[in-house]
């Protein structure tokens, strides 16, 4: 299988990399292959480029304005409260928002396991668990499915017994809906930063921060199993907030 990285930049070549590693790990897992034969992202032999990390949370000021702002049609209304639920749920992903089911409610609490990370941790599935808020319940209330049977998905987005295919175009739906409803809110708004799914969980991770939590803490939320992975997620500190430690530092004067 051969994959033209000329002229592409690091991100690119680096999403369409990691999915070629996946088909190896898989198929060295069902001993289709021999790792020391063919498998060509060892240590000392290819290694994907990472591109840098480019910011992508908003201020806290910000998510406030976004929260605040009433969407004068339906269409944009929907896509903030699906935003708005997915940052208040652990900086939720698409997919993982599309396949939650009302089973994953236990009163106060909503768990799920990342479908992301589903296939390399079977044996030891990270459980995230987020505390459902008002603003959460207003969301599922609004725009959830009225039957609340159990096995039946929260929100309106993928349906029971389609295949694979059929539901990942759904999800890949979903994620453009969001993005595509955000853009004109944060555009209405005069907010000149972008606020589609990858910034949902970037913003959760940098405010958490801001907020004080660990890093490990926030690891955890997220359901990472790599710290270094949680800190790319966190956007750097402000000037001032950096100001106002380095006055900290001489408070006794």
């Amino acid at each position: 299988m051969m994959i033209d990285v000329k002229g592409r930049s690091k991100t690119t070549v680096g999403i369409k990399l990691r999915s070629l590693r996946s088909v190896f790990n898989e198929a060295i897992e069902n001993k289709i292959i021999k790792r020391d034969k063919c498998y060509p992202f060892e240590k000392r032999k290819y290694q994907i480029p990472t591109s840098k990390n480019i910011k992508k949370a908003l201020d806290i000021s910000e998510v406030q304005r976004i929260y605040e702002f009433n969407p004068e049609n339906e269409f944009d209304r929907k896509a903030r409260d699906y935003w708005f639920f997915s940052y208040l749920c652990n900086g939720l992903n698409p997919k993982d928002f599309a396949y939650l089911k009302y089973k994953n409610i236990d009163q106060d609490y909503i768990s799920f396991t990342r479908a992301k990370t589903e296939r390399v941790t079977r044996n030891n599935p990270k459980l995230i668990i987020a505390f459902i808020t008002e603003d959460m319940r207003r969301i599922i209330n609004e725009w959830g499915n009225k039957d609340q049977n159990p096995n039946n998905y929260i929100f309106p987005v993928l349906v029971p017994g389609e295949d694979l295919l059929k539901q990942h175009m759904r999800v890949c739906s979903l994620a453009k809906f969001i993005c595509d409803g955000m853009r004109n809110v944060v555009k209405a708004l005069g907010i000149q930063k972008k606020a589609g799914n990858a910034e949902c969980r970037h913003t959760t991770a940098t405010t958490l921060k801001r907020s004080g939590a660990t890093t490990e803490f926030i690891q955890e939320v997220l359901g990472h199993h790599n710290k270094n992975t949680t800190e790319n997620y966190m956007d750097s500190f402000e000037n001032e907030i950096k100001k106002q430690f380095a006055q900290k530092l001489t408070q006794f004067k």
